[in-house]
Order: structure tokens, then C-alpha cells, then sequence
């Protein structure tokens, strides 16, 4: 297995290109380290916290739920990882090859977005985190420092940011296991295992969030694999990713719904954590605060990824320099910085509605990503074709993926349950967003009819001596 060596550059150097297979390195053990590292963090712990404050269910049933809904959508996110290794590219470069080199375009926008969208997010709940540990810095100065401190981390890149989480794996994992023991070592309140009941609606709800958030991490998990060693298979990483990635989440939403139920009923989630582990408290909040800040380099990393994307559909020769990413990153980080310093109170759950809407779109690529690579082309793609100006082998655009894509989006409109849009079948299960279900019942069927059908067409062409 090559190895990087000593002479290799701190600062990663590609950006978008193919990864040359004698400086493909790791193992597939470092997906596990990264994900289950992530995913220990304040934002799914006080989404664990609403299964009992919001959705009402009591400690048995939250788990089954939360495991439940995990175990299902961390298929979607190993699937995708796996790709990596044997694509040996970001995961939206990847999308050319199911969409078209300008067909793409608007998945790539998508991703962007949404990572901008959590950047900010988490920079300002960085600030938050600090001020709360350190009141006499300024809320400006402690944005500024958690923006800085992931940008930093985003522009050094790949082998840095895995380095940091598998160092996280250790430190986070250790810390919530340690917040286990001290509330079940104290007196819980009297009502902590019968808080809550079963309800179906509060069930499904939590089993849905549980599939879209793994879901919500997939179009850039192959960012993560592409270095590691083309041989390494498919079942390998796919193994890793998606144990790291259920159960550090599973960890994380049961320790927040733990937390709640320790904690007198409706205390704030991250105010419960605190007091339901007394004396950990303050430590938990200092390493939640780090994990904040490593996690937001991915956001950074995938934003940066997914501009130079765009940027490079339409310079085909271009080959972006470390420089770029650097400037790149540096522009993204003001901007989200002058986004962040002017953010409302509220501005965090504003725009994790507005994210969460846009999972809408993401739903129907992850289907006909996962059915183009497993099912259709089996992992065989014209790599050189995916950087050519004309798209090589898949054009410019592939109207079959398009035309499912957007079909996908619009089946799933009447079902949808989003701060930001709510469709008239939207309360057929009261408080649960079925949308995605909808959406990968029509998507994933179509597209395979729609693409086989496009390969059975160029099959008889070619028997009957005619060109595509």
C-alpha cells in the first residue's frame, strides 16, 4: 500500500481532480474515526433531547426509535462512502457521471448551499459555546475565533481533519460514555423511565429524523474515501462508515434524550446535559466546543469543494492550486462572517428550517446516485470522461436523470412537513416528514426504468450497426 511520505505537503493539494492510485493511503478504519467523531456534538444531542420534549416518547421507546431510524439511513451514507475508493473523486464531480457535466450544476449548488448553511449555523453556535465558557470574550470575538479556528483546519484538509478525528474518537467517545455513568451513578427523577409513553405519531417522527439525517451527510462522504487505496473494496468501507456513523449518532441522540428525562421536564437541552453530569458539565461543554469547531471543517471543506466544482464545469483544463482553495476558504469565511455577526437570536433554528428543507432535493440524488453506481453501471465509470468539456461519454446532460430528479422533488412536495413549506397531505402521520419515503419510492424505480431503457436503445443501435 503506498504511503505518504515525509516530503508530502501539510496543506492537502488536490481539489477536484482525480486521486493518482500511488498517493492513495489510509485505511478504511479512518471512516470509522471520522464519523462516529462528528456525530458527538451538541446538535444531535439536542435533537436526541426532542424525542422526549417534543415527540413525547419515554425512554424505551426513544431508543428503539432513535436506533431504528440510524440503523436504516446509515445504508444511504456507507453506500455513498464507499464509493470513494473506487472513484478516486469528490462526491459531486462524481454526479457528472449520472447527470451530465452541466446537468450537475444544480446538485453541486444544492450541496453548497447547505454546507454554507451550517458553517454559519455552527460558527455562531461556536461563538455561543464560548462566550458560555468564557463570558468576558465578546460575542464577535468568539464567532470570529470558532470561524477561524475551522477554517484553519478546512484549508489543511484531508489528512488533517481525519488525523483530528480519530484523535476526537477517543477524547468524545471517552467524555459520553463518562456523562453516562455520572447520571445513572446519581438519583434520577422519579418519573425518569415512565416520562412519556408510545405514541405513533412522535414514533415515526423520530425514526424519520433518524433516516434523514444520515441521508443529509451523503452527498460529500466520498470527499472523505477517495484517498484510500483502489483495492480496498467496496464491503470494507462500507463496514466502517457505517458503523462510525450510527453509532456515534445513536450515541449521541440517546446521551440527549438520557439527559432530558434526568432533568426536571422542559429544561433546555444543552442546560439539562449540563446539570444532569454536575461536575463533567463544564469539561463536556469545552470538548462539545472543539467538536463544534472540527466538525465545521467539513462544511468548509465541501462548500470550497462544491464552488470549484462549479468553477471547473466550465474550464475543463482548469487544475485549481492550493492557492485557490486558500482563497476560496478565506472568501466563504468572511462572508459567513458578516452573515454570522449580524444573525438573529433565533437565526441557528431559522436556518436549520431552511437546510432541512433543502433535504427535499437531496432525497432523489442520493437515489439515483446509489442505483447508477451499485445497480446500473456497477461501479464502472469513463473517469476521463467526467473531466472532459463535453462530458465524454455522459454529455453535457442526461435528461433521464434529470427528468427522475426533478419528479422525485415534486412527488414529494404534498407530503412534506418543512418550517419553510407544509403540503396538504403533510399530516397524515401527525409531526412526522414521510416526504423522503415518497421520495425514494418513485425516484430509485423510475431512474432504473429511465436508464436501462436509454442502455437497452444503445444496445440495438449498435446490433443494427447505428450509432448513438
Amino acid at each position: 500500500m503506498p504511503q505518504m511520505s515525509r516530503q508530502d505537503p501539510l496543506i492537502e493539494h488536490h481539489t477536484v481532480d482525480y486521486v493518482p492510485l500511488a498517493e492513495r493511503h489510509g485505511k478504511a478504519r479512518d471512516l470509522f474515526t471520522l464519523w462516529f467523531s462528528t456525530n458527538i456534538a451538541p446538535l444531535p444531542i439536542v435533537t436526541g433531547a426532542m424525542v422526549a420534549q417534543v415527540f413525547h416518547l419515554n425512554l424505551l421507546w426513544g431508543l428503539l426509535a432513535i436506533a431504528l431510524g440510524h440503523l436504516l439511513g446509515g445504508v444511504v451514507i456507507a453506500l455513498a462512502s464507499a464509493q470513494g475508493p473506487r472513484m478516486g473523486i469528490p462526491q459531486m464531480v462524481q454526479s457528472r457521471g449520472q447527470f451530465g457535466r452541466y446537468g450537475a450544476l444544480l446538485i453541486v449548488f444544492f450541496a453548497a448551499l447547505i454546507y454554507i448553511g451550517f458553517f454559519i449555523s455552527n460558527i455562531v453556535l461556536a461563538g455561543k459555546s464560548i462566550v458560555g465558557i468564557v463570558p468576558s470574550v465578546p460575542v464577535p470575538a468568539s464567532i470570529l475565533i470558532g470561524a477561524l479556528s475551522a477554517t484553519a483546519i478546512g484549508v489543511i484538509g484531508y489528512r488533517f481533519i481525519h488525523a483530528l478525528n480519530r484523535i476526537g474518537t477517543w477524547v468524545m467517545g471517552s467524555a459520553l460514555l463518562a456523562g453516562f455513568v455520572y447520571i445513572f451513578a446519581h438519583d434520577l427523577p422519579a418519573d425518569f423511565l415512565t416520562r412519556g409513553g408510545f405514541n405513533a405519531a412522535g414514533w415515526l417522527a423520530t425514526v424519520s429524523l433518524g433516516i434523514i439525517w444520515q441521508i443529509s451527510f451523503s452527498p460529500y462522504t466520498s470527499d472523505y474515501s477517495r484517498y484510500l487505496p483502489a483495492d480496498i473494496g467496496i464491503t470494507r468501507p462500507f463496514i466502517a462508515t457505517y458503523l462510525g456513523a450510527t453509532l456515534g449518532t445513536i450515541l449521541s441522540f440517546a446521551f440527549g434524550l438520557v439527559a432530558a428525562l434526568a432533568t426536571p421536564e422542559g429544561t433546555e437541552a444543552m442546560v439539562a446535559v449540563k446539570q444532569a453530569t454536575g461536575a463533567l458539565g463544564p469539561i463536556l461543554m469545552v470538548l462539545f466546543l472543539l467538536n463544534i469547531i472540527s466538525h465545521n471543517a467539513l462544511n468548509l471543506y465541501g462548500a470550497v469543494l462544491s464552488i470549484i466544482t462549479s468553477i471547473q464545469t466550465f474550464a475543463s483544463h482548469w487544475t485549481p492550486s492550493i492557492k485557490v482553495r486558500v482563497v476560496l476558504s478565506g472568501i466563504i469565511l468572511a462572508g459567513c462572517c458578516v452573515v454570522a455577526l449580524g444573525a438573529s437570536a433565533d437565526f441557528i433554528a431559522q436556518f436549520i428550517g431552511l437546510i432541512l428543507a433543502l433535504l427535499l432535493v437531496l432525497v432523489p440524488w442520493a437515489s439515483i446516485n446509489l442505483i447508477d453506481f451499485y445497480v446500473i453501471k456497477r461501479g464502472v465509470y469513463d473517469i476521463a470522461s467526467i473531466f472532459q468539456a463535453d462530458g465524454g461519454v455522459y454529455g453535457r446532460f442526461n435528461l433521464h436523470a434529470i427528468v427522475a430528479y426533478f419528479i422525485g422533488i415534486l412527488v414529494q412536495l404534498p407530503f412534506a412537513n418543512t418550517s419553510l413549506y407544509v403540503g396538504p397531505w403533510a399530516n397524515l402521520v401527525d409531526g412526522a416528514d414521510l416526504s423522503w419515503l415518497v421520495g425514494l419510492a418513485v425516484t430509485c424505480p423510475l431512474y432504473y426504468c429511465l436508464a436501462t431503457r436509454k442502455h437497452t436503445q444503445n444496445v440495438r443501435a449498435v446490433k443494427l450497426g447505428y450509432s448513438d
